[in-house]
């Protein structure tokens, strides 16, 4: 057995041969890795542990015009029945009363959900502004507070459109770039690990975070020649990922909740759009999962710089949508042993034969977050594939299977 790292040769005695020690290693390279990527969990607040649910218990009892106001996690089309039957003023009412809940809501109006976002980032952003001078904190923690005021006020800035808001522990967020209403296409970015809102967007190396990922596609999906201008991208950092350095990243427990979350917002979208999914390293560990619930207007799941899917082949995830896969050279995870082993691992590589994806060209892309980085190859197959010109991606020079699929 060889190693992919200098300095950690190959065990001599017959035990270490063994799947546990081969899991140990695993488990000590997907660690070692996913430390590599720079990104640091920030936030453990000891303020409301979770505002959502208690904006949402305030709602369930709550009643308007002598209503009771629908549960918060009703379906999508109950949701929207009960907005369309509301005056514009009315429900501009309840989303200054309810903000956190309108915002988060699968079904109210989407210019609703932006408008009602908008309101909770200003009032989080006030909280924030209180922490800084808050002589209870440590000086780190005034920092942070100084740091996460700046943020909300970005996220309010002009144009900017917040689909999904929660403030609670590191939080989550979700952005949409289009016209979400009248999008013919949607693509829905998937990131991974230490995805928060401290790490949403960033001035340098933007497309290295979701905010910068969605808006470098949502650009290069309108540059498509003779493809539909009517297209959305959502930067979608709306679960719970892993923090850095943890089991959480070797393990599908977080990428499970994440499925539930992901299929949910699917489930949401405009029903007339076909849906694509691009996911980046955890996140494809995300989709893998979600695979086989999501509906048919999904029709197309992308992965890059992925782990493993939780799946031994594309056949596997029982998903209804085609599978592509990506990775440039010299991408660190393909260091990462593809394997599960006792719940450690994501199992097989995506871009690997057997596995059974259509394997796209990753050129000019650098390192595990160049995929969405403007003028490479992976952004020009992301953006083909979420305008639905799937005809004319560039296929990696091994995988003959997936050229022919397209002559």
């Amino acid at each position: 057995m060889t190693s992919s790292f200098p300095g950690l040769g190959a065990p001599s005695f017959g035990f270490l041969q063994s799947t546990a020690w081969r899991a140990a290693l695993a488990l000590l390279v997907v660690f070692v890795m996913l430390a590599m990527t720079g990104w640091t969990a920030v936030r453990g607040s000891k303020d409301d542990a979770n505002p959502l649910a208690t904006a949402r218990s305030a709602w369930e009892h709550a009643s308007f015009r002598g209503h009771r106001l629908p549960a918060t996690d009703s379906a999508p089309g109950t949701l929207a029945a009960f907005f369309r039957k509301l005056s514009r003023a009315d429900r501009a009412t309840l989303a200054d009363r309810y903000p956190l809940v309108v915002g988060n809501m699968g079904g109210a109006p989407v210019d609703l959900r932006y408008q009602a976002n908008e309101r909770a980032l200003r009032q989080a952003g006030e909280l924030e502004r209180k922490r800084m001078h808050d002589r209870r904190l440590t000086p780190v923690g005034r920092q942070e507070a100084s740091r996460l005021m700046h943020r909300f006020a970005s996220m309010r800035g002009p144009g900017r459109q917040i689909l999904a808001f929660d403030p609670a522990g590191g939080g989550r967020a979700a952005e949409v770039f289009g016209d979400l209403r009248q999008a013919r296409h949607v693509s829905v970015v998937v990131p991974g690990v230490d995805t928060n809102l401290a790490t949403f967007e960033r001035t340098a190396r933007a497309t290295s975070a979701p905010a910068g990922m969605a808006k470098s596609l949502y650009d290069a999906e309108r540059s498509v020649r003779d493809s539909d201008s009517r297209t959305a991208v959502i930067a979608w950092a709306d679960y719970t990922a892993p923090a850095g350095l943890g089991v959480g990243a070797a393990t599908g427990r977080l990428a499970e909740a994440g499925a539930v979350r992901l299929n949910a917002l699917v489930r949401a979208l405009p029903k007339a759009a076909s849906v694509a999914l691009m996911c980046h390293s955890y996140g494809s560990v995300v989709c893998g999962v979600a695979a086989h619930r999501l509906p048919s207007s999904v029709t197309d799941i992308a992965v890059a710089g992925s782990p493993g899917m939780r799946a031994e082949t594309a056949a596997g995830l029982r998903a209804g949508a085609r599978v592509w896969a990506m990775r440039n050279p010299d991408d660190w995870i393909q260091d990462v042993p593809y394997m599960e082993v006792g719940g450690l691992g994501h199992g097989a590589d995506p871009v690997t034969a057997a596995f059974g994806s259509r394997v796209l060209s990753a050129a000019g892309a650098e390192g595990h977050a160049g995929y969405f980085v403007p003028g490479t190859e992976s952004l020009r197959n992301f953006a083909k594939i979420g305008v639905g010109a799937v005809s004319s991606v560039h296929c990696a020079a091994q995988d003959r299977e997936c050229s022919a699929d397209l002559a």
